[in-house]
């Protein structure tokens, strides 16, 4: 066995290799988990809340981003759905969601606008997209102060996941994990 080891290390050239190159499988693995989770997040928001269901979970995400919130009762709402206040003074946050599939309408947002008082902020929220109406005109929404479509409502429960209720915890699961970026995001 010595006889045999010996022969293998004669020849045998031990070289460091020092290579500070990065990966860069890493960047696109990072990347496809982050977008593979937004995709899993949004598909069971529009699989499993519609309506009035949304709207409770939007007041919820309100409530873990730390503010006050009152839903409306069903049908009637004059275009509010949610009312929610950072504290007991003003302004108010007056929210509508909508969770249609198709792109937001003009009179749809005009509804949100049109129960706003003066001092009033409007939040607009859906699963899909407004942003061809909003940036149509956006002098006529001054008072609306946002919107916030599927992926940057996604981007928020993200944000505040270990704030919302249990039972939306249950509804999305997520584990916390840890995965490799490339080293000029870190």
């Amino acid at each position: 066995a010595d006889e045999y080891l010996a022969a293998l290390d004669k020849d045998f050239k031990k070289t460091v290799v020092n290579d500070d190159s990065e990966d860069e499988s890493v960047g696109a693995t990072a990347e496809d988990i982050v977008e593979s989770t937004k995709d899993f997040i949004l598909k069971e928001l529009s699989k499993k809340l519609k309506g009035y269901d949304l709207e409770l979970f939007v007041a919820d995400l309100l409530q873990a981003m730390g503010y006050r919130t009152t839903v409306s009762a069903h049908g009637g709402d004059s275009g509010i759905d949610i009312v929610a206040y950072k504290d007991e003074l003003p302004p108010r946050i007056l929210v509508q969601v909508k969770s249609g599939d198709g792109d937001i309408k003009e009179e749809t947002i005009q509804s949100l606008k049109g129960a706003m008082r003066e001092g009033d902020y409007g939040l607009f929220v859906t699963l899909s997209d407004y942003k061809a109406v909003w940036k149509k005109d956006g002098s006529s929404r001054k008072s609306v102060e946002r919107g916030i479509n599927g992926t940057e409502l996604v981007d928020l429960i993200l944000k505040y996941y270990e704030d919302l209720s249990d039972k939306y915890r249950k509804m999305i699961p997520l584990k916390m994990v840890f995965i490799p970026v490339p080293r000029d995001e870190e």
